[in-house]
Order: structure tokens, then C-alpha cells, then sequence
């Protein structure tokens, strides 16, 4: 798998960091590559909010840095890991810097337009 095959739009489904691990939101992730081929990401929130990043790709793990602001325009930072199963399936967990130490996100993504399916 190369970096290009990664580029494209994809449905998510992920947790908090926080002790509930059920499915707290869906969303979807944009990728696209900047001139220097380096991963851009854009993560569509709640239909509203937006989080952007870049990231890295390697031996089919793909890690962004991300960023967005919150409540009182505070910037809240962390990263996303994601374990590239197909080009079409992400299977990854994320942290930010001020979440809950104890636990990390979860974010299971699926390229929009594609026809396999998470288990």
C-alpha cells in the first residue's frame, strides 16, 4: 500500500478517552497529500466542528497530528494512530494531550463509496 491509496474520504465511528467504550460519535475524515507528499487531514465533527492535522505513513500505519479549538477558543491537541488494514479500511485509537491519561480514543473509519464492511 502506498500514501496515494489512502487518499480519499472515509466514514468513522469512534469512543472518547474516557471510560465508556461504546460508539460516542460519526463522522468523517478527509485525506489528502501536500506538495511534499505528507498526509493532510481534516476530521468533519458533529456535522459542524472541524479538527485538522497532518501525519506521516509507514509499514501501513499512518499517525496525524491533530488539532482544533474548543469552548472559549482553547486549542486542544493530541494524535490519531491508525493500523491501515485496506485501502479502504482504517482501524486506529487517539489521545489528546489534556484527556483522560487512563484511556484512549477509538476511531474505526471506512472509505466513503466503498463496498467492504467493518466487523
Amino acid at each position: 500500500m502506498t500514501i496515494q491509496d489512502l487518499i480519499g474520504e472515509y466514514s468513522i465511528t469512534g469512543s472518547n478517552q474516557d471510560e465508556n467504550r461504546e460508539v460516542t460519535y460519526k463522522d468523517v475524515l478527509h485525506l489528502s497529500l501536500d506538495e511534499n507528499n505528507r498526509i493532510l487531514a481534516k476530521w468533519l465533527i458533529n456535522s459542524t466542528d472541524e479538527q485538522k492535522g497532518y501525519g506521516f505513513f509507514k509499514d501501513n500505519i499512518l499517525v496525524i497530528n491533530f488539532s482544533y479549538k474548543g469552548e472559549y477558543n482553547k486549542i486542544y491537541k493530541g494524535v490519531a494512530v491508525y493500523r491501515c488494514i485496506t485501502k479502504d479500511v482504517l482501524d486506529g485509537f487517539w489521545s489528546e494531550k489534556h484527556g483522560n491519561p487512563l484511556y484512549l480514543g477509538t476511531e474505526h473509519c471506512l472509505r466513503m463509496k466503498s463496498t467492504e464492511q467493518l466487523n
